[in-house]
């Protein structure tokens, strides 16, 4: 029998906690800010973002999955839901018939260049101005590291779906 996995140290579960109560806490501003301003859930702002971001204002579905770290059925109704608000359009690829395209609006980049000084302005004042820029380079790299770390293994979207059992 194998021994058990050490438990974390008082001052590795102080980091977690931290972190996931600062996580919560931004999360929670930021929604609210994205609710009020442009009746936007956080995930709907990502996808909006990284869209306008996108190289034609362009991506795959599964790309944008990937980025925005949700599963396929969640976006694909995130995706619906801004679609019937015409701030994205989908379509099938033109190089992959098995693949959609997302592309943002003028009415999505309207909302985001409206949503976005608020957004960043609730950021800032949040997370930032209590750093210094020695803080802010040390945040980055330590949180890019971990990113890079648990984005070592397969993305969701790039998963096998599980199969249900057939047999009954």
């Amino acid at each position: 029998m194998s021994e058990p996995a050490p438990g974390l140290s008082a001052e590795q579960l102080g980091a977690y906690f931290a972190l996931v109560e600062v996580g919560s806490l931004l999360q929670y501003a930021v929604d609210e800010h994205l609710r009020i301003d442009g009746d936007l859930s956080h995930v709907q702002f990502q996808v909006l973002a990284r869209l306008v971001d996108a190289p034609g204002g362009k991506l795959r579905m599964t790309d944008l999955a990937d980025g925005v770290v949700y599963s396929r059925s969640g976006l694909t109704y995130q995706a619906g839901l801004l679609d019937k608000r015409g701030l994205i359009t989908r379509s099938p690829s033109p190089d992959d018939e098995r693949s959609v395209m997302v592309a943002v609006t003028k009415l999505g980049r309207g909302l985001v260049a409206r949503v976005l000084p608020g957004h960043v302005d609730r950021v800032r004042r949040l997370l930032f101005e209590p750093l210094t820029g020695d803080d802010v380079t040390a945040l980055n790299v330590v949180l890019g590291r971990i990113r890079d770390h648990m984005r070592a293994a397969p993305p969701r979207s790039a998963k096998p779906r599980a199969r249900r059992n057939q047999t009954d």
